[in-house]
C-alpha cells in the first residue's frame, strides 16, 4: 500500500528541512551531558516546553516562586508535560485514548463548572470524528515517514481540526512532542520546539492557518516551519545541557 504521507516529502524544501531537524536533534543527544545526565536536562526541557505552550494559549510563562500555579492554562500545560512519559505507550497503540487523557489534563480547570463531562470528548461537529480516526491510524503505524514530518502533521492537523473546546493548543503541541519521542526522532524529549513557536510570534498561527487551507504551499510551508522550530529547539536543548555541565 502507498504511504499516505510519502508525497509530502516531495513538497519544496521539506526533505532538506526534515534532514536538518533530524541532524540537529541527533547532535543534541550526543552532547556529553546528555549521555548520562539526560534525565535532568529532559526534565528542564519539559518544563520549558510547558511554559511556552501555555503562553501560546494565553497563559503566563512564569511559575510562582512558591510553586503554587493558579493560572488554569499553565497548570494544565504542566500536568500534560508530567504525563507524557506515562502516555507514550498509549499514544503508540491507542492515540485517541491518549488524546482524551491529554485533554482531561490540559482543560481540567478551563471547562465551565458542572461541565466536566466535556473533558476528553471531541466536539460533535461534522467530520471531526472521521479526521481524528484517520490521524490516529497514521500515528498507530499507518505511515513510515520521518519523525519530523509526522510530528508536524499531527501538530497541524490537531490545530486545524480543533477537536476540543478548551486547551486544544496545549494538546496539539503535546501530541506533536509525543510523536517526536515515539518515532525515535527525540526519544529522550530533549528538544524544545515550543519555545521557537512562541518566539516566532504571529508567524506560528499564520503557518498553522496556511496548513489548514490544505494547499501544497500551505502544507509545505508548515512542514518546513515545524522542522525549523525543531532545529531551534535543539539549540535550546544544547543551552540546557551546557548550563547543566557548567553547574
Amino acid at each position: 500500500m502507498t504511504d499516505p504521507l510519502a508525497q509530502l516529502l516531495d513538497l519544496p524544501g521539506v526533505t532538506d528541512a526534515v534532514k536538518a531537524a533530524r541532524d540537529a536533534v541527533g547532535e543534541v543527544h550526543r552532547h556529553p551531558t546528555n549521555r548520562r545526565g539526560w534525565p535532568t536536562t529532559a526534565a528542564e526541557a519539559s518544563v520549558r516546553a510547558a511554559r511556552a505552550s501555555a503562553a501560546l494559549d494565553g497563559g503566563p510563562t512564569d511559575i510562582p516562586a512558591d510553586g503554587e500555579v493558579t493560572d488554569p492554562v499553565l497548570a494544565g500545560a504542566l500536568r500534560v508535560a508530567e504525563s507524557l512519559g506515562l502516555l507514550l505507550t498509549t499514544w503508540q497503540r491507542a492515540p485517541l485514548q491518549a488524546l482524551a487523557r491529554l485533554h482531561v489534563l490540559a482543560a481540567a480547570d478551563l471547562v465551565p463548572a458542572g461541565q466536566s463531562d466535556l473533558l476528553g470528548r471531541p466536539r460533535q461537529a461534522p467530520g471531526v470524528a472521521t479526521r481524528l480516526d484517520l490521524l490516529a491510524g497514521l500515528v498507530a503505524g499507518g505511515t513510515s515517514v520521518p519523525g519530523p514530518l509526522l510530528a508536524a502533521v499531527v501538530h497541524g492537523e490537531l490545530l486545524a481540526l480543533n477537536p476540543f473546546e478548551q486547551g486544544g493548543g496545549v494538546v496539539a503541541r503535546a501530541a506533536s512532542r509525543l510523536t517526536s519521542i515515539a518515532t525515535g526522532l527525540d526519544p529522550k524529549g530533549l528538544a524544545v520546539p515550543e519555545v521557537a513557536y512562541l518566539r516566532r510570534g504571529p508567524a506560528y498561527p499564520a503557518a498553522a492557518a496556511a496548513f489548514a487551507e490544505g494547499t501544497p504551499e500551505g502544507v509545505g510551508g508548515w512542514l518546513v516551519f515545524c522542522c525549523e522550530a525543531i532545529v531551534a529547539g535543539a539549540r535550546e536543548a544544547t543551552s540546557i545541557a551546557d548550563a547543566a555541565a557548567a553547574g
